[in-house]
């Protein structure tokens, strides 16, 4: 797999204005976005999706889902993993889940330059922020999650942890938009970074199977330049089929729209926009009629599994068109010179400063129980 440089695009169009009346159908009149029509809600694809709005050019609807998020914030800052009918289903609270905000709030604002928008959102922002934050390790992992009594399950997840990678950046660019300093979230973001390039051990590492582990790392700009071009060509036969997509799991014949369209925005976050077209073209014909597309497919024998359609797979694919084609201002969110050029971060955040950024002890924050799992005491 080699880096090719070149911007001669010839991508099969997609409907856009199709996918986001589809994301627009399944929207509730409160603003919640739900996977599918009858379908649980999550906040980190419930924000994709409002993403993939946004994208498309429709503000109002995106503005309403980053309003339910602040009406259904929880006292600590967190969100309840899943709701269903207006409520929680699943009141485990990921970290993940609770910081994505951040990224979706700055991409909504690259889109609108509304800053009135970034104040109305801020405290909700930085109560997300600030939860996971207060879960992170010495070591500068975060743990995923606790439960309703407030036990931490201290287990750290790669991908996990390369979504807060962002959403630490995009949090940092919020409130240096706002004119607030957070040095606290600077040191999170120096010390996760650092976790993530050299400390694999102290992520779960059953999870590697996930190709999510392989390119989170790269897409969230936590491994960058060469390193990254590196880890892409190492894993790409494990989880790339040509033709087909991307594996969700390595040893299972199944491929996902939405990882499919995950790894064309890491690719295109490295400069590789050959392979990145490449890869998008699969997606052509892995479709509904109704613009909508499949949530994934087995090889060879090319069964659409599940049959359902998901809101936060068709931003995906919005998400990753609108990488490529460059058609709004916020195409660039993901990739890694766009981060270097523009003043939203100081300077050495993104470099490798872990001895600048003493740890801060979770002792007295959050109640944490190495020997209770998670799955063990919802």
């Amino acid at each position: 797999m080699e880096l090719n440089v070149s911007r001669k695009l010839a991508l099969i169009p997609i409907e856009i204005d199709a996918m986001a009346a589809f994301i627009k159908r399944v929207q509730k009149m409160n603003g919640e976005i739900p996977w599918s029509p009858d379908g649980k809600t999550d906040p980190w694809d419930h924000i994709e999706s409002a993403m993939g709005l946004s994208m498309a050019g429709c503000r109002p609807e995106a503005e309403r889902a980053y309003l339910w998020l602040v009406e259904n914030q929880q006292e600590d800052g967190s969100w309840c993993a899943a709701y269903r009918d207006g409520r929680p289903e699943d009141r485990t609270r990921d970290t993940n889940m609770s910081t994505y905000i951040a990224v979706g709030a700055f991409h909504h604002y690259l889109m609108t330059e509304d800053r009135n928008f970034l104040r109305e959102i801020w405290p909700a922002l930085k109560a997300g922020i600030d939860f996971a934050v207060q879960m992170q390790a010495n070591s500068g992992e975060i743990y995923w999650a606790k439960n309703e009594a407030g036990v931490v399950d201290p287990m750290a997840l790669l991908t996990g942890c390369s979504s807060i990678f962002m959403s630490l950046k995009c949090s940092l660019a919020v409130a240096r938009l706002l004119g607030k300093k957070k040095p606290a979230w600077e040191r999170a973001l120096a010390k996760l970074g650092h976790a993530i390039r050299h400390r694999p051990n102290l992520f779960n590492m059953i999870k590697s199977r996930f190709s999510m582990d392989w390119y989170y790392p790269v897409l969230c700009g936590a491994i960058t330049g060469a390193a990254a071009m590196k880890r892409m060509e190492k894993h790409w036969e494990k989880f790339v089929v040509p033709e087909w997509g991307v594996r969700c799991v390595s040893d299972r014949p199944w491929v996902t729209m939405a990882e499919t369209s995950e790894l064309v925005l890491a690719l295109e976050a490295i400069g590789d926009y050959t392979q990145a077209e490449l890869v998008f073209n699969w997606l052509h014909d892995k479709k509904f009629d109704d613009g909508s597309y499949w949530m994934g497919v087995t090889f060879p024998d090319r069964v659409i599994w599940p049959e359902e359609k998901t809101t936060w797979t068709a931003a995906a694919v919005l998400l990753a068109y609108d990488a490529l084609m460059d058609l709004t201002p916020a195409a660039g969110l993901f990739r890694h010179d766009f981060w270097e050029r523009n003043d939203y971060l100081s300077g050495d955040l993104l470099r490798d400063l872990p001895a600048a950024f003493p740890s801060t002890p979770l002792t007295g924050m959050y109640k944490v129980d190495a020997s209770v799992s998670l799955s063990e005491t919802r």
